[in-house]
């Protein structure tokens, strides 16, 4: 299997694609002048906006989207649309664009004249747009006293505008909740809501600081080294809970079961945000997969491990709940599906840059032995679920049920900018082993739940007689982007269900019982060479 270097996409502050490598580039700004001169540097508190540092913030981020973005876009576009979404902070300004330049006005004011009609540098544009940004501030009072954090989320989101719906910008602070969610952290291990009194424990996660030191679900937090916990914002909250690991941090709780509040001392440890739940009923193991971060793959392994061990001949099969899981990291999502699939192609993906084309085959040994594979998806499925769902369908190795997928069908490369913001942009798009591209059409199931309205035993019988089955050339079929009308109406036959029907699990879990019948709809669904292009 090829190694993979990210998520869906890829963080890191990659500068250049440069053959076969991603490579850093320095970051050194250009010496061009902008139109009136060189970025004036404004002084002031950490936060205050320093038109120095933004030129550097800017050219790494216009950067980034000229080398990774799916699709080749101008700089004196991105320049003029970045300053353009300042307007977020202030409604009076706008822009008039000719051509490289362009002139800001704020109310009847104008501000100036910025850009070049000739080439220029990157580091010409980051002035250029640190230089525009210096005279909003001059004639706009609320941009004036902007802070950094806000000049940049309003310039990259104006900037974003010029590109797809899933490309973004993450400011410093949730850029670093990002990468807590994909990497870990040290912490607890709780999922808490703040509520009036204090700091509600919703649940305590397995082999955690939090479980090892006695907290419980339903534990109401009033106190965190001895400070109230009343009050306080989620972000605090998450700020006081979490530091260093092997470092100790105290919470007093309140227990409907414990007559007196209870002190509990808890020494953090690095926390990566579980993502799998295991349950097993009557031979079947049951795994609900919500994301997929850096653990996800080794939660899965573990889990079917155990259930082998438990069950032993007694485990029928597998039940893989996508529904809702929103995706994750690209790795996670090969290698998980790596798990199941012997051999044969994964996903693979295509974009603007030689590098964006990539081939993900399996490589190891079915972690399931060929046992039986009901994978769940509905329409908030998206991105790695999508991927991994497609991938069993159509090597075979599992019968998907539900309704159509989500359709976020494209790579996303996170970039770390040097205000510790993070740019993730669009990188290429990914395509099924049978050849279609996920994007907005989505993942279509073999057996359609969401247009059913009876019961699991009926809508079986049915599909025993060949209803509710999803031909496979139809789900396999390959689409121009443009052709809205026929990805609609392959859509529509197996409508979005956004919620999570028990139509679904009940389904599975039958279909895994009659085997038979299992192998008939899996066989159908297979993709291979002698098929795929019939």
């Amino acid at each position: 299997m090829t190694n993979i270097t990210g998520e869906l996409g890829m963080e890191g502050r990659r500068r250049r694609l440069d053959g076969a490598d991603l490579v850093w580039r320095a970051l050194v700004l250009s010496s061009a002048l902008v139109l009136f001169g060189c970025a004036v540097q404004d002084r002031g508190p950490p936060d205050a906006y320093n038109a120095t540092e933004a030129s550097r913030v800017f050219e790494a981020g216009y950067q980034d989207v000229l080398d990774i973005y799916i699709e080749d876009l101008e700089v004196s576009t991105l320049a003029a649309a970045g300053v353009d979404g300042l307007s977020s902070i202030d409604p009076a300004l706008s822009i008039d664009r000719n051509a490289g330049e362009f002139v800001v006005k704020v109310g009847d004011t104008d501000a100036g004249h910025f850009g070049s009609t000739s080439p220029a540098s990157l580091g010409y544009w980051a002035d250029v747009t640190a230089t525009a940004i210096t005279a909003a501030r001059r004639s706009s009072a609320d941009i004036g006293v902007a802070h950094s954090e806000d000049i940049y989320e309003a310039v990259f989101s104006g900037m974003l505008e010029e590109l797809d719906d899933f490309s973004r910008y993450a400011g410093r602070d949730q850029a670093r909740e990002n990468r807590a969610s994909r990497d870990g952290f040290g912490g607890i291990g709780v999922r808490i809501r703040v509520i009036d009194e204090g700091v509600k424990v919703l649940a305590v996660m397995e082999e955690t600081p939090a479980e090892k030191a006695g907290l419980e679900d339903g534990d109401l937090i009033t106190h965190i080294n001895e400070e109230p916990a009343a009050g306080l914002s989620q972000i605090e909250v998450v700020r006081r809970l979490r530091g260093p690991s092997r470092s100790k941090v105290r919470v007093t709780v309140t227990r409907e079961a414990a007559p007196e509040p209870l002190v509990i001392a808890i020494t953090r440890s690095h926390i990566v945000p579980q993502t799998v739940r295991y349950e097993a009923e009557g031979g079947i193991g049951y795994l609900q997969i919500s994301g997929f971060n850096q653990n996800t793959t080794q939660s899965i392994r573990e889990r079917v491990v155990m259930a082998k061990r438990a069950l032993g001949p007694k485990l029928k099969g597998l039940v893989l709940d996508l529904r809702d899981n929103p995706g994750g990291l690209l790795d996670q999502a090969v290698s998980v599906s790596d798990l199941f699939i012997p051999q044969g192609r994964i996903v693979s993906t295509h974009g603007r840059h030689p590098d964006s084309h990539q081939f993900f085959d399996a490589d190891s040994e079915d972690l399931a032995s060929g046992l039986p594979i009901a994978v769940l998806i509905n329409g908030n499925s998206a991105s790695a679920s999508e991927i991994v769902a497609a991938a069993l369908q159509d090597s075979g190795r599992a019968v998907v049920i539900g309704s159509n997928s989500f359709g976020k069908g494209t790579v996303q490369n996170v970039l770390r900018l040097p205000n510790d913001g993070e740019l993730t942009l669009t990188w290429a798009r990914f395509h099924a082993p049978s050849g279609y591209t996920i994007q907005a059409r989505g993942v279509m199931p073999d057996i359609c739940t969401s247009a059913f309205e009876s019961g699991a035993a009926d809508l079986l019988e049915q599909v025993r007689r060949g209803d509710h089955l999803v031909d496979r050339l139809a789900r396999t079929r390959t689409f121009r982007a443009e052709d809205e009308a026929a990805i609609s109406a392959l859509r529509e036959s197996c409508p979005l269900n956004e919620g999570e029907s028990k139509i679904d699990l009940q389904v599975a879990r039958s279909l895994i019982e009659d085997q038979g019948l299992y192998a008939r709809i899996r066989r159908s669904s297979e993709v291979t060479a002698e098929n795929v292009f019939n």
